[in-house]
């Protein structure tokens, strides 16, 4: 299996694919692209990680720079760093994947995320030294740094301007993951009443049924604490799904619309926009259209996010799988400042987050379907366009269909949304039938 970069990184079983040697070659050339000085290396909690920390160091030293090692942090850690040291970095982390999973993600000088061509770059220049099969260094950081943490807690601490999150019950899901080392002491010190659960990582429990991902036991965990909301991570932190106190999923559509909603009311939403991916349900589209606030839609991955905010000017945006952005509080997804913002306009309020959540957006029911073909196509519109056509068609402007192939695997990706879940079903089970019938 060749090493690509996907739409947040480039990730791999870091049992036989993601090799030590293959990181090396990665960090030498991300060091040599991104600038090899000072550049930093934080990790989640995975069993692999501490290797292949080292191996980015390796990298980082071949290309004669000098590297500083910030151990266990949240990937939003890692860009703090690099935009208040004006350094690159890198995160090892392969976010909600499982343990045995484990890939990199780079930030520019800056603490943003990599555009395309810089990314294209150093596949390049990683495809050259991979291919060289050069002997590895050992990876030897000239620094290490115990503070990135406390930055980290006290930059979403800072984030509410002496606000409080005092009188708020709540269970904070870290996914025995990257957030263990920082979700407790920002709730504590905000003065909410927090109970931490899957905060224990092993190596091997990350994401375990735990998190963002599989949020079961924190919604029973809100129930039988009487919270009055949960909040869950996935692996590197930097995503959010909420629970309500009556132990109903908050997505992220529905945060990034509460956040839309309050700060348009408030009149600091940046242009009155916000930025989401085309995955965004239609409900929310629906909503924001009839409080007058704009929507820019991106391709899928929260960078893609991130350059329509910087190009724009604009403030909030995200995705619905939990990356949300607060461009003018940081440079990337932070799933722990997310949740803090949120709790905010619920302290600020003095409405629940079921109140806040139905009043914000109608859900209409969606369906995915990922259907395995031969290889990737180059075209999936044109031929499938009548197929699409016919299904808009029927449901008459009440629905969405949204069809695309996989940026990482043998998959092309069918979306419907419907006024109905029984319609949304029947749809998809149709074009489901249509994809298998010309690309299988």
């Amino acid at each position: 299996m060749s090493l690509r970069f996907g739409t947040d990184g480039m990730r791999g079983d870091a049992r036989d694919v993601l090799t030590t040697e293959a990181v090396e070659a990665l960090g030498r050339a991300g060091a040599e692209i991104l600038g090899a000085d000072g550049f930093v290396v934080g990790r989640d909690t995975r069993e692999s990680g501490p290797a292949l920390a080292a191996a980015i160091h390796a990298g980082v030293n071949a290309a004669g720079g000098t590297s500083v090692d910030l151990g266990v942090v949240p990937t939003p850690a890692v860009a703090l760093w690099c935009a208040e040291e004006g350094v690159a970095g890198a995160m090892v982390s392969a976010s909600h994947n499982p343990w045995h999973d484990n890939g990199i993600k780079f930030f520019a000088p800056g603490g943003s995320k990599l555009g395309d061509a810089v990314q294209d770059r150093i596949q390049a220049r990683f495809d050259e030294l991979l291919a060289a099969a050069d002997t590895p260094t050992e990876g030897t950081p000239t620094d290490r740094h115990a503070d990135a943490v406390e930055r980290h807690v006290a930059a979403v601490v800072a984030s509410l301007d002496g606000r409080s999150l005092v009188g708020l019950r709540v269970v904070a899901d870290a996914a025995n993951g990257a957030a263990s080392t920082v979700a407790g002491a920002v709730f504590e010190r905000l003065g909410a009443d927090v109970t931490v659960i899957h905060a224990d990582p092993d190596g091997r429990n990350i994401n375990d049924e735990c998190g963002s991902t599989h949020p079961a036991s924190l919604q029973a965990a809100v129930l039988d604490h009487g919270a009055d909301l949960g909040v869950a991570f996935d692996g590197d932190a930097d995503r959010l799904v909420a629970v309500d106190a009556a132990g109903e999923i908050v997505d992220g559509d529905q945060i990034i619309a509460v956040c839309a909603l309050d700060r348009h009311e408030r009149g600091v939403l940046t242009g009155d926009a916000v930025v989401v991916t085309v995955m965004t349900n239609l409900g929310f589209r629906r909503s924001m259209e009839a409080a007058g606030i704009h929507i820019i839609d991106t391709k899928v991955g929260d960078r893609y996010v991130l350059e329509a905010l910087d190009a724009g000017g604009y403030s909030l945006g995200g995705e619905q799988s939990g990356h949300v952005i607060f461009r003018e509080l940081a440079s990337t997804g932070d799933g722990v400042l997310s949740a803090v913002q949120l709790l905010d306009v619920v302290v600020r309020t003095g409405r629940s987050l079921t109140e806040l959540a139905g009043a914000s957006m109608t859900r209409l029911p969606q369906v995915l379907r990922n259907v395995r073909v031969a290889s990737r196509p180059d075209d999936v519109d044109t031929p499938l366009a009548p197929f699409v056509d016919a299904s808009i068609a029927r449901m008459a402007g009440r629905g969405r269909v949204l069809i695309r192939p996989s940026g990482t695997e043998p998959l092309i990706r069918v979306m419907v949304e419907a006024e109905t879940d029984a319609e949304a079903q029947m749809e998809a089970d149709g074009l489901v039938s249509a994809v298998e019938s010309l690309f299988s």
